[in-house]
């Protein structure tokens, strides 16, 4: 009978993720991950069965997760405010392992390698945009933007202005809160 793992798949996927947000694809090896989830070679491949692999489950729970945070917000505070706070949140940054996307990350690393991990980042950015533009609608729907204008091209500004401010956030020289209520004004004149 073969042993069951003496492991949480879900909690070494999110340290992982980690690990893979900070150090990026090319710059974790094997080895690091080892170390990091505390795992053997054989281990490692029994419940991954590659880097890429867990890789692709570090994305997708990444992608995930943004998504159920900002609807939760939403859901909590109401589309247009979740709009608006989400830029303050990413220029804080509080308990992330670093500010920049890890999906703008990978697919700027692997999209010139024509990597597949490349793709799949394409794919959860893609999701994270309809996330926004559904906020968009939702907060038209309730009369707090103008129905002038496109959803889908505010999601994908928003997006835009988002991924250059968690860039811009791992600076020191870079107010990243002045540009984040930047953000949420603009929001306003909607």
């Amino acid at each position: 009978m073969p042993r069951k793992p003496e492991y949480d798949r879900d909690a070494l996927i999110l340290r992982a993720r980690d690990l893979f947000w900070r150090q990026g694809w090319a710059g974790t090896s094997l080895k690091d991950l080892e170390r990091e989830l505390k795992l053997k070679p054989g281990s490692f491949y029994a419940a991954f069965g590659s880097k890429d692999a867990l890789y692709a489950l570090a994305l997708e729970r990444y992608a995930a997760d943004g998504v159920t945070r900002m609807t939760a917000l939403a859901d909590d505070i109401g589309p247009k405010a979740a709009l608006q706070t989400q830029p303050r949140l990413v220029a804080e940054g509080a308990e992330m392992p670093t500010k920049a996307c890890m999906l703008a990350k990978t697919y700027a690393e692997l999209q010139a390698k024509d990597h597949e991990l490349a793709d799949r980042a394409c794919a959860h950015l893609a999701e994270m945009r309809a996330c926004f533009a559904e906020l968009f609608r939702r907060s038209q729907e309730a009369g707090e933007i103008g129905q002038a204008h496109d959803p889908d091209r505010l999601a994908a500004r928003y997006q835009s202005d988002l991924l250059g401010l968690r860039l811009s956030a791992e600076r020191i020289d870079v107010d990243a809160l002045a540009i984040a209520e930047d953000i949420a004004a603009d929001i306003d004149r909607l």
